[in-house]
């Protein structure tokens, strides 16, 4: 099908580390490896979780699902760009792309609401303690599971239609490894008013919302560790959330740095890297975070360990 502009797109060429000739094989095995251990981390924290009593805790369950939504975003891009490593040719369809960005925002957007619901379990467990079983039974903590999720399918439905209800037409070369949002949209044709009012108000509900109430949570946390009287008290209450301050730290702090920073500063080769960060690494990092600094994952471990062996 024609218009006066040209020719409708009906593939994109995904140009992302072409560039890099012959560096592109290490770039491949390095990102292979990463993929490798992110699998059998998360999946090994899920497993414990599940087969370890001990672990039967809200903070767990909310760590399983943390843990399973990790496999799947880095799943949604990862293979993919092993794929396009390889190729000298990387194209994905329309339908492809659009499937792409939709399951990445949903898993985004969805550990995003995890994070909070982490962060709540945090507030209740440090702030109200003598009420803790009643406000994280298990009701309200498949409840918050599941509107995670539920928040993640609103967010990625309404704005993958809204970008890809518009016309492409033209140019179809995405100077990235994988379909963001943002980048889509730039190549975009005719009026893309709505599309951005929906990026901003997506970004407004499920991102900025959420971390508001992470803040809202830590300082409460923080002024309640001052009222604890004894070092020892303090530092016991600090170790209970710090993983999870640590993963919150770098699941913004990559999200703030790709796609808030000034347009003038950005650069493709900035973009693709930073993008290489929050989509590869970061998924690998949490379950460290969460087991090397955790004596009872590390406790559940050794237990399976001698159990087996």
């Amino acid at each position: 099908m024609d218009d006066d502009n040209g020719t409708t797109v009906t593939e994109f060429i995904l140009l992302g580390f072409s560039h890099l000739g012959a560096y592109k094989l290490a770039l491949f095995w390095g990102v292979f490896f990463i993929y490798l251990v992110t699998l059998l981390g998360n999946s090994l924290i899920i497993t414990l979780t599940l087969l370890d009593s001990a672990l039967n805790t809200p903070m767990y369950f909310f760590l399983r699902h943390l843990s399973m939504i990790e496999i799947l975003y880095t799943t949604t891009i990862v293979p993919r760009m092993l794929s396009d490593l390889l190729s000298s040719h990387p194209i994905i369809s329309t339908a492809g792309c659009f499937t792409q960005m939709y399951f990445f925002a949903l898993f985004g957007i969805a550990e995003c609401s995890l994070l909070t619901a982490m962060a709540y379990d945090r507030f209740a467990a440090i702030c109200h303690p003598l009420h803790y079983a009643t406000l994280m039974n298990r009701q309200v903590c498949v409840g918050m599971v599941g509107a995670s999720y539920l928040m993640g399918i609103t967010s990625s439905t309404t704005n993958t239609m809204l970008v890809f209800a518009l016309p492409f037409y033209g140019t179809n070369i995405i100077h990235q490894f994988f379909c963001d949002n943002l980048t889509i949209l730039r190549l975009a044709s005719g009026d893309t008013f709505w599309a951005e009012v929906g990026n901003l108000g997506g970004t407004l509900i499920f991102i900025v919302t959420p971390f508001a109430l992470i803040l809202f949570s830590y300082v409460r946390i923080v002024i309640t560790i001052f009222g604890v009287t004894s070092a020892q008290g303090r530092q016991k209450v600090f170790s209970t959330c710090s993983s999870h301050l640590l993963v919150v730290t770098l699941f913004y702090g990559t999200a703030t740095i790709a796609y808030m920073r000034p347009g003038a500063n950005a650069t493709e080769d900035t973009d693709q890297i930073i993008s290489l960060f929050y989509t590869v690494v970061t998924p690998m990092l949490n379950p460290f975070i969460y087991a090397l600094r955790n004596k009872e994952v590390m406790g559940a471990l050794r237990r399976k360990l001698r159990k087996h062996l």
